[in-house]
């Protein structure tokens, strides 16, 4: 099956640069394309995708799910990852093809679930993207990470400390294994904040954004 979701053109009618954004748990493409909007006057000649993932929700028939969540146990989470990593892959270079842009002119944008997909596929795609922002996630099955990379686009994380869905502790956790692999990183803890993006969080990604799309 092929991946598919909303979209929103680059504000200044001129395509330079891509993102995509990758929803959470029971979400699904809509939940996450408004962020394109609150992007638009820093980010003029980005255009922004977010595709619906492959799985219907058990536990929210109106969502999706890029795996299910039974036990949330560390090798349910690398099966789930493997099983949909391909068509992500393969949807993120159909799109940087239809987008006529390079890859290093696209981005990968995560929250929670989606976080781990885009850690997962980014960092082991052959050509490096721009970058790839995290929130509220974790960097899923890090001990396979050294044997699998193969590009190091820089990575930004974000994530609140009163998370009870997935812990603060994520974000070091996930931060010290990117360090192990030698990928650039930066991060932003939201002092008081659950497990969503604050507007600080929002802010730095722009400007991630900006540098790296240069």
């Amino acid at each position: 099956m092929a991946l598919d979701g909303p979209r929103l053109a680059a504000a200044s009618g001129t395509t330079k640069s891509l993102v995509i954004f990758l929803h959470g748990y029971g979400a699904d493409g809509n939940d996450l394309i408004g962020l394109g909007r609150e992007w638009a006057s820093a980010l003029p000649d980005t255009e922004f995708v977010s595709p619906h993932a492959p799985e219907p929700c058990v536990q929210n028939p109106a969502g999706r799910q890029w795996w299910d969540l039974q036990v949330r146990s560390d090798a349910e989470r690398w099966a789930g990852l493997n099983r949909s990593g391909p068509l992500l892959d393969a949807f993120i270079s159909a799109e940087i093809e239809r987008a006529k842009v390079v890859p290093a002119k696209a981005a990968l944008v995560g929250f929670s679930q989606g976080t781990m997909m885009a850690l997962h596929v980014g960092l082991r795609r052959p050509e490096p993207l721009a970058g790839i922002i995290g929130y509220s996630g974790i960097l899923a099955g890090a001990e396979h990470l050294k044997d699998e990379i193969k590009t190091r686009p820089p990575v930004f994380l974000a994530h609140g400390t009163m998370d009870q869905v997935i812990p603060v502790d994520a974000l070091v956790s996930s931060v010290e294994a990117l360090a192990e692999n030698e990928v650039p990183r930066s991060w932003h803890v939201a002092h008081g904040m659950a497990h969503g993006i604050d507007r600080t969080g929002l802010a730095l990604g722009a400007q991630f954004l900006q540098k790296h799309f240069g």
